[in-house]
């Protein structure tokens, strides 16, 4: 070609250019499955490439390569970038060997129906139908492998897809490799959670794409043109007028093209003509705009059609949209594929990036964008299902906001009745915020968002839009549902309890055609939530929920109700919630299913733990974990009974890995305060516990006062002791019973001795430390006296414990403390039994007895068992003090194990030996999967294996003995 002439050809660069390491990181991931691999980059910068790149390499071509991707325009149908990633692979899933279980996805794919096993019968709780249905999509990936699932712009996709995501990754089919690209700037807490803690197994590589420098631009221009090179002056013009964004370098080439602005040298490099020549304005918009304003009148139009859609559309659709023929849609159609600006997407045409895309909508007038709105919204209304995401959209950017209004409530509906709530959120709450309405609509809108935002792990701030609501005029029954939705959220938001009480106790006078609701808000208002409240008040609630009960109807109303009745008279030490927490069992067979009913089990066992009832407490967070469907699928029911089974762990002693599940809780629950409180409180007793005493001493004092504010009164026994015991062993007794005051207070306002006996020890204790032994003994004897007619597990052993504190007898306190020790061990409740005999041992051996030692080597044992680092050292010395041997720390960090397995380490290696999956012993041992994971991979590398298989080998058969009840491990105290 001579000097002058123009370039004609293409405008994608046929060689990959700048991301030569990207590539072999990427591909050197997905061939060692289980893998996830992220790409991040902004839009624009090569991702979509990469995986081209990807596919096309020798390498992959052994493995089933799925992609689906998310869409800007959401449709209330969950699971969409799966759905499109498994459309094709009809004809390797019809050789594959699939569990029952894939029959769930019947629904979800029809058109795999001919491969897929027959459908299973649907169930009544919509996250055990979610959590079947995550593992039918599993069973499929498992099935497929080895298979790369590959889903693009996961920042847009839905909290489904997500979940599923996260539930894969935690224990993936040993043949799964993902790859996730997302826009790190739009990229929520969520999207990152995904491939925040993979599980050990799980290789992880995150990739993040930069711009290209000066010398990459110019090797792109180059590689475009399919020459040797450019000058290094067009090089950097074309850097800076294209901030090294790959798209924006392509589009920049294609308008310099166009207007024939690149001359070919002698040298047979390329240059620009001269600057003046080119005053090329900056950025990709207006290189886009540029270019189709060169093209036919007919491509404009489709062009501006396209834009408008967003979504991948057929010839007839932009026919409709743009209002021209067809046969100049279809030849603009193929204007726009011949200048690149169009790609085929399976008999559909969609812009090769949403760039391009919205560089030409912006340039459509508002009178034209708003008419091309109202045809899109016709023509996608013709499609089958109708896309009610992008109906609403379209209604909505045409100006025709009532019309918007009942789509996007259509759509709203649908995502409920999906299971994605979070999507129903977002769509009603954008309604709520944008659009007119008559009082009744809104009232009726702003309910559906209620229910749906109590649905969410997370919970936006709604409560404006409830109130708005609330102030126009509205029906009794919808005025009393109203203020009950905004009480039940400002306690998750961690709003003012008495605030809370007063917009609940509003609710109830409006509720007496409601009796669900009615019960519920007079259950609700049995909780000892507002410190001013006195029990008889809150007891008046309870009867008057039970009375109210039997109206409500529907079984599996009246099974949650009375399951909150229990809970509040367990803290309360009434002995009815004995029996009905029967009744509960008796109704639901001891299997609940609904969300209702599982919530009923979760929080009778919060408050029978934290009793100290710790077997009824298991017995029924067994069955709540196991009703919840268990895994990621079912995430708020899921995770709420997580966050008892940390209470109670921390509660039985249990606390190997505790530290790790708590961190996964605290990341889980990070825009809750209320709901957060319980893990917050047992990091801060742990630190103690392990020696982190600067930890501990700025933590427990916060989350002490964190719980007063929110009206955790049920937790704020737990921190109490712990402040107490500390600022007591640090001389600072009289500060910590200054802070506490408070909380003594409540407990004795509300009644909730049964359940505060267990800081009654260290309260006792700093009060004698303080100079307040009588007072302290006063309490003491009213307090045995009291708790005498209640049900208190935790009270003698307790009560005991404190007495020994105030006896000035040696050898009577030692009695005292021993009692108590062997009260402890009945109750399952190792670490205050241990301290009771580390106390019991100190007044023996200052009464010169000689069963001193055996006790202090006794409590030693279980701080040693425990990594109670904080009661070994303290226990250690007066072990010194008193000539009894013991040898320096344990190395190792808190635990101490070595190399040997721990005790929880040990127990889930005997239970992985029996065939357990990560699943099924995490529900055991109510922890997450992920924890299960990493301890399962710590044993196997401290035993040097490789597979469950092996480990089985190693153990001996598991079957033989019950898990966790080997020869433990043989942990000295060096």
């Amino acid at each position: 070609m001579a000097n002058g002439d123009t370039v004609e050809g293409r405008v994608i660069s046929p060689v990959l250019v700048g991301r030569e390491e990207e590539l072999r990181r990427l591909a050197a991931a997905v061939s060692r499955p289980p893998a996830v691999v992220v790409l991040e980059g902004e839009a624009g910068i090569g991702k979509s490439r990469l995986l081209a790149e990807l596919a096309a390499r020798p390498g992959t071509a052994d493995r089933l390569l799925l992609c689906g991707g998310a869409r800007r325009i959401r449709e209330p149908f969950p699971l969409g970038p799966l759905v499109e990633a498994l459309r094709g692979a009809e004809e390797p899933l019809a050789r594959a060997e699939l569990s029952p279980v894939a029959g769930a996805l019947r629904g979800l794919l029809p058109e795999l129906a001919p491969v897929l096993p027959p459908a299973l019968e649907p169930l009544d709780d919509r996250a055990a139908e979610r959590h079947r249905l995550f593992r039918g999509l599993a069973d499929v990936l498992r099935a497929l492998g080895p298979v790369v699932l590959v889903v693009e712009d996961l920042h847009w996709a839905d909290e489904q897809t997500v979940e599923f995501l996260a539930y894969a990754l935690a224990a993936p089919p040993p043949g799964l490799s993902v790859v996730l690209t997302y826009r790190g700037e739009e990229a929520g807490t969520e999207v990152r959670e995904v491939t925040g803690r993979p599980a050990d197994a799980v290789f992880h590589d995150h990739i993040l794409l930069k711009a290209l420098d000066v010398a990459q631009t110019g090797d792109l221009a180059a590689a475009i043109l399919g020459e040797p090179g450019v000058t290094d002056d067009f090089g950097a013009h074309l850097h800076e007028l294209s901030s090294g964004l790959p798209l924006a370098v392509q589009e920049l080439m294609a308008l310099l093209r166009a207007r024939g602005a690149l001359i070919r040298l002698r040298s047979g490099r390329w240059a620009r003509k001269a600057v003046a020549e080119l005053d090329v304005p900056p950025g990709v918009r207006d290189s886009v705009r540029e270019r189709v304003a060169r093209l036919p009148e007919a491509a404009r139009a489709v062009a501006e059609a396209a834009a408008v859609l967003q979504a991948p559309a057929r010839p007839a659709d932009l026919a409709r949209v743009s209002g021209l023929p067809r046969a100049e849609t279809v030849a603009g159609v193929d204007e726009l594929l011949v200048s690149g600006l169009l790609a085929e997407q399976a008999g559909a045409v969609a812009f090769r990036h949403v760039l391009a895309a919205q560089a030409i909508y912006g340039a459509i007038p508002l009178g034209r964008r708003q008419e091309l709105h109202a045809r899109a919204a016709a023509a996608v209304r013709m499609l089958s299902p109708v896309p009610l995401g992008q109906e609403a959209h379209h209604l909505r950017q045409a100006g025709r906001l009532a019309d918007w209004v009942g789509a996007a409530e259509r759509a709203a509906e649908l995502a409920s009745r999906l299971g994605d709530d979070a999507e129903a959120v977002r769509i009603l709450e954008d309604v709520l915020r944008h659009a007119p309405h008559a009082p009744d609509r809104r009232g009726r809108l702003a309910a559906r968002l209620g229910w749906a935002a109590a649905q969410v792990l997370r919970p936006p701030q709604i409560i404006d839009l409830l109130s708005q609501a609330l102030e126009t005029e509205q029906p009794g029954p919808l005025r009393g549902e109203l203020n009950f939705l905004v009480g039940t959220l400002q306690e998750r938001l961690g709003v003012d309890p008495d605030v809370q009480r007063r917009t609940i106790a509003a609710a109830v006078g409006d509720l007496a055609d409601r009796p669900d609701l009615a019960a519920w808000a007079m259950a609700t208002l049995g909780r000892p939530m507002d410190p001013g409240v006195p029990l008889a008040e809150h007891v008046v609630w309870l009867e008057r929920a039970l009375e109210t009960a039997p109206r409500i109807g529907d079984p599996v109303e009246e099974v949650f109700v009375l399951g909150k009745v229990a809970t509040s008279f367990s803290g309360y030490g009434d002995p009815r919630w004995l029996a009905l927490t029967e009744e509960v069992r008796r109704r639901t067979g001891g299997r609940p299913r609904h969300r209702q009913e599982v919530g009923a089990y979760r929080s009778i066992a919060e408050n029978a733990c934290l009793a100290g009832g710790y077997e009824v407490a298991a017995e029924l967070l067994d069955a709540a974990m196991r009703g919840a469907a268990g895994e990621e699928s079912s995430r708020e029911p899921l995770s709420r009974c997580r966050l008892i089974a940390l209470l109670l762990a921390c509660c039985r002693g249990r606390w190997d890995g505790l530290e790790e599940e708590t961190a996964l809780l605290l990341d889980e629950y990070g825009g809750r305060p209320y709901d957060r409180l319980g893990a917050e409180i047992v990091a801060a007793c742990l630190a103690l516990a392990r020696g982190e005493v600067d930890t501990a001493r700025r933590e427990l004092p916060e989350v002490t006062g964190n719980a007063l504010a929110h009206g955790a009164y049920e937790l704020l026994t737990l921190s109490a002791a712990a402040f107490l015991r500390l600022s007591t062993a640090s001389g600072e007794a009289g500060t910590a019973l200054a802070a506490t005051e408070a909380a003594v207070e409540v407990w004795e306002t509300k009644g909730l001795w049964p359940l505060a006996v267990r800081a009654l020890p260290a309260l006792a204790e700093a009060m004698a430390a303080a100079g307040r032994r009588d007072e302290a003994v006063a309490l003491v004897e009213r307090l045995s006296v009291k708790l005498g007619g209640l049900d208190a597990p935790m009270a003698p052993a307790a009560l005991g414990h404190a007495r020994g504190h105030l006896i000035g007898d040696d050898t009577e306190a030692a009695a005292e403390f021993r009692a108590a020790a062997t009260g402890y061990d009945l109750l399952g409740a190792p670490y205050e039994a241990a301290q009771a005999r580390e106390l019991a041992a100190g007044r023996l051996f200052a009464a010169g007895a000689a069963e001193a030692e055996e006790l202090l080597v006794e409590a030693m044992a279980a701080f040693r068992d425990l990594a109670a680092r904080w009661d070994l050292d303290r226990a250690a010395q007066l072990a010194r003090r008193h000539g009894v041997t013991v040898k320096g720390r344990y190395p190792g960090g808190p635990q101490g194990y070595g190399d040997d397995l721990s005790p929880r380490e040990r127990e889930i290696a005997e239970m992985a030996a029996a065939g357990l999956t990560n699943r099924e012993i995490g529900r055991r041992l109510f922890v997450s999967p992920r924890t299960v994971e990493k301890h399962l991979g710590a044993a196997l590398r401290k035993l040097g294996l490789r597979s469950r298989t092996a480990l089985g080998a190693r153990l001996g058969d598991p079957r033989s003995d019950p898990p966790g009840t080997g020869t433990a491990n043989g942990v000295a105290y060096p």
